[in-house]
């Protein structure tokens, strides 16, 4: 659908606020219509893809995965992203891909902790729309748990997604080898600076082998009244 006219948006109502743009008495702001002059509504994702604010974190390439920790460790995590001053990311979508699991009490998860990441090979977060702008976060991703975060205390830790196998080798439960486990969050935890988000994956014995990514939307905490 061609997206080529722009219509007005005027707000005669004092203190309106129609969010991601504010509007107050009398001022106006731009928004899109196809060509009949019928507004176009667009997913709230797409929309942030398509405006350039959505980021990629990647572990493990193409026949050479990462290999998790043994045994999962509270400051130890496989990779995080720490959001820039002033910004909130939103976790969109986390995929992780086990290719071998010879160990056993297999154990994920993600969190966020109220203090930045301090050791761990820097990574570049990567534009989901080619040539974009850059991101404002920063990015760590190693294997082995060498990515260092604040230890876990439940007064301060929040878990956002987990999976646990009980089975040995992975016997009889999930996970097995092949397999995706993905986290695609209803309503994604906002993190603000100074805020780390952090995933952990680990096992007894072996870590499990495994490619994994993490997109995220990235606003100013202005852009969503915080």
């Amino acid at each position: 659908m061609p997206l080529n006219d722009i219509g007005i948006v005027h707000s005669n109502t004092l203190g309106a606020a129609n969010w991601p743009v504010t509007l107050t008495n009398g001022t106006s702001s731009p928004v899109d219509l196809d060509p009949t002059g019928a507004q176009v509504v667009m997913d709230f994702y797409l929309k942030a893809m398509i405006a350039g604010k959505g980021f990629q974190l990647r572990a493990g390439t193409i026949t050479t995965p990462l290999v998790g920790d043994v045994v999962i460790t509270d400051t130890a995590a496989e990779y995080c992203v720490d959001p820039g001053s002033g910004m909130v990311i939103l976790p969109a979508t986390q995929m992780i891909s086990l290719r071998l699991l010879t160990g056993t009490l297999h154990e994920y998860a993600t969190k966020s902790v109220l203090t930045a990441s301090t050791a761990g090979t820097a990574f570049t977060p990567l534009p989901l729309i080619t040539g974009g702008p850059g991101s404002t976060s920063t990015a760590r991703v190693q294997a082995a748990g060498a990515v260092t975060v604040t230890a876990e205390v439940a007064t301060t830790t929040r878990r956002h997604w987990e999976l646990a196998n009980p089975a040995a080798g992975a016997t009889g439960a999930l996970p097995t080898a092949g397999h995706t486990l993905e986290w695609t969050p209803r309503t994604p935890p906002p993190i603000i600076a100074g805020v780390c988000l952090y995933t952990q994956i680990a096992a007894t014995g072996t870590g499990p082998s495994y490619y994994a990514h993490l997109d995220w939307l990235e606003f100013s905490r202005a852009q969503l009244g915080l």
